[in-house]
């Protein structure tokens, strides 16, 4: 059955934890755990009723995270969050297939502070 339009914009997201080790503005090393979000949208919904494929959107995210675990940034040729989440949303574009389309990618500390990339 193919998917119906619709006026409505719907959205799915995974979220996954992520460790990383950066250099602070002031010269001193930081570590910070994130919650990475990845948020996919698109006008209505596939013949699955749903955005995308949840499964293979966080298995993407885990493969491009993997390798940042733990990492120091620096090493990585990444100074800070926001090159993290333009590195996310770099590399998991291709896996969104249309008329789902990437929407944006955020890393947010345990304290709640947060940064978004919004596509």
């Amino acid at each position: 059955m193919p998917a119906q339009s619709s006026p409505y914009m719907f959205q799915a997201a995974v979220e996954l934890p992520l460790s990383l080790v950066f250099k602070a503005t002031e010269g001193c090393w930081e570590g910070h755990d994130y919650c990475v979000a990845v948020v996919v949208e698109r006008c209505g919904l596939d013949e699955n009723d749903v955005v995308m494929d949840f499964r293979v959107l966080e298995s993407e995210l885990k493969n491009i995270i993997g390798p940042l675990r733990g990492r120091l940034l620096s090493e990585l040729g990444m100074e800070g969050p926001i090159d993290v989440a333009k590195k996310i949303a770099h590399e998991i574009g291709p896996s969104i297939r249309p008329p789902a389309r990437l929407a944006s990618v955020s890393l947010q500390d345990g304290t709640g502070r947060r940064v978004a990339l919004k596509l």
